[in-house]
């Protein structure tokens, strides 16, 4: 089957009218809301007498004071029931999701990175680090090391008081501390 096109210039007819159409009941329905809006403040708030005496006017004053709280009620309820069915909406979404099925936890891969780029790839390119984890450790000697062994072997205490007895002892002594 084989549909006929339409032309331009019937499109663009076609087209202008149906805007002329959205625009007057555009109209028609602002002018509704403007007339229902006025009918309501009618309703909801008549006209202001006030009255001459002081009396008269603290009697108006409590009078406004218990349409406030009567107000202010029914505003605390209606907050009350819109946050209730936003959390029901915001479960439901939820909900609807979890349906579908759609969405799977990726399956994570590994990564080989070094740290210098796993911080360049956090930092960014313009930061420039090197992260060498051997400079910060602490430099310990070898002969420290030895020293505490040779106190913990004492060995045979006659041969140490051998060795240490005479010039050679001592000069044993100074070269060690050294």
């Amino acid at each position: 089957m084989t549909e006929k096109k339409m032309s331009a210039s019937r499109k663009h007819t076609i087209k202008s009218m149906m805007l002329q159409l959205a625009k007057t009941l555009l109209d028609q329905e602002a002018t509704e809301k403007a007339e229902e809006r006025k009918r309501y403040l009618e309703e909801k708030c008549p006209p202001l007498h006030l009255p001459n005496s002081l009396q008269g006017l603290q009697e108006l004053c409590m009078e406004f004071n218990e349409k406030i709280d009567v107000i202010e009620e029914e505003r605390y309820d209606l907050e009350r029931k819109v946050a209730l069915v936003c959390t029901e909406v915001a479960d439901m979404k939820i909900k609807i999701i979890d349906l579908k099925g759609k969405f799977k936890i990726p399956a994570l891969k590994k990564v080989r990175m070094s740290a210098d780029a796993m911080l360049q790839a956090l930092l960014g390119s313009k930061h420039k680090v090197t992260l060498d984890l051997r400079s910060n450790l602490k430099q310990v000697k070898k002969e420290a090391k030895e020293d505490n062994k040779d106190l913990r072997d004492v060995g045979d205490w006659r041969k140490n008081i051998e060795d240490k007895a005479g010039m050679g002892g001592r000069k044993k002594m100074f070269e060690a501390e050294s």
